[in-house]
């Protein structure tokens, strides 16, 4: 196979945000601890990526220690980034992993630069960083160390019960800067899960994670992404959901209908076929040709059917494009009283308020409302 942007300094332009450069392959590895697993060990020579501004994406700033994921999620949208290897977006996405082994200590040599604003970043957004390689190697404590270190907020989002490991350190890092801890479930349905998502932990075992966070201090989100139409917007099946996440001390919900993008869409609808194939004339009319977002009628039917649930629930919530341009980052709660969450706005955020702002001047400074918070 031909691995493009293995040399040093060529960039893929066609990459999404922290993917752009591959760099310096070391070794490929694999072990009976991981059964059918290859990791390709490179040096990367940036890990700071900057989100181009056409982007969608509410944040400036990813750092992504590892490409393909063995979570195996066949929904999951950036199994398209692997084909830029010349990898497919399916099998080779599970399972060839690319770790970037220097990761942390390029990160803190980054950060050290005098023109490093100390602008939010999101880890968690591209593929998981928290994955079962990083049991074997063990890059998120560097990288958290380093952002800590040169005082810079983050956020992390995580299907991994490995996060467990490093709560700790998270902890001490929330009282040096803002951190805000993210987990993504699904499937509560554990038959379902193990199909859909055949890598993850389990619904449980996630809770049990969301649960030692927020006992930690965190105000812990949950990502109920992607409700996946057909199988899991039931009344019953959100409302199952939205309790077990009460149960484990979440504080905010996050939800969104299933994204089918070019790499996913094809993996996805294989997997539909072979497990729910009177699924798939629905599918076809909800996601034609080359259609990735669900139609907005349904989008609507979908926040209709959970936003009187989370009121029911108590948790505070709201659907995944319900967000502004800036992003909230906050940290380890204060136990003394509850603070006011902090709004960090990014440059994007601070363009479009700028667009949007009135010319009357006792309106010129806009208020942060909830929908402009990511987290």
């Amino acid at each position: 196979m031909r691995w493009q942007g293995q040399e040093l300094g060529v960039a893929d332009a066609a990459a999404l945000p922290g993917l752009e450069q591959l760099n310096g392959l070391v070794r490929s590895v694999t072990t009976p601890e991981f059964a059918g697993v290859t990791f390709h060990e490179v040096l990367c020579r940036s890990a700071l990526n900057h989100v181009p501004t056409a982007s969608a994406m509410p944040f400036d700033w990813t750092v992504n220690p590892y490409r393909g994921c063995s979570h195996a999620c066949s929904y999951c949208f950036a199994r398209g980034t692997h084909e830029y290897l010349d990898l497919d977006a399916g099998r080779d996405f599970d399972t060839q992993v690319v770790a970037k082994i220097n990761v942390a200590e390029v990160l803190e040599k980054e950060l050290r630069r005098g023109s490093w604003q100390r602008q939010p970043v999101m880890l968690g957004t591209n593929t998981d960083p928290y994955q079962r390689a990083e049991g074997r190697y063990r890059l998120m404590p560097g990288i958290v160390s380093a952002l800590t270190e040169s005082g810079t907020p983050f956020s992390i989002l995580t299907k991994g019960t490995l996060m467990r490991r490093d709560l700790p350190m998270l902890t001490d890092a929330a009282t040096q800067v803002h951190v805000t801890l993210a987990m993504s479930i699904a499937v509560f349905d554990d038959e379902l899960q193990h199909l859909i998502e055949p890598g993850t932990p389990t619904a449980s075992a996630r809770l049990e994670t969301v649960r030692a966070a927020t006992d930690a201090g965190f105000r812990v989100t949950v990502f109920l992404m992607p409700i996946i139409p057909h199988l899991t917007d039931s009344r019953a099946a959100i409302d199952h959901a939205l309790t077990r996440i009460k149960e484990a001390g979440a504080i905010r919900v996050v939800y969104g209908a299933l994204h089918l993008r070019p790499g996913a869409k094809q993996w996805f609808m294989q997997w539909l076929e072979e497990r729910h194939p009177q699924l798939v004339p629905a599918y076809r009319g909800m996601y034609p040709g080359v259609t990735a977002n669900a139609p907005k009628a349904y989008r609507a039917w979908l926040a209709q059917r959970v936003r009187p649930l989370l009121r029911a629930h108590r948790l505070d919530g709201r659907a995944e494009e319900e967000h502004g341009r800036g992003m909230t980052v906050t940290g380890l709660a204060d136990r003394a009283a509850t603070r006011a969450a902090t709004i960090v706005t990014t440059s994007r955020g601070r363009a479009a308020a700028a667009a949007l702002r009135p010319a009357t001047p006792a309106l010129a400074t806009p208020r942060a409302e909830a929908s402009d918070r990511l987290f």
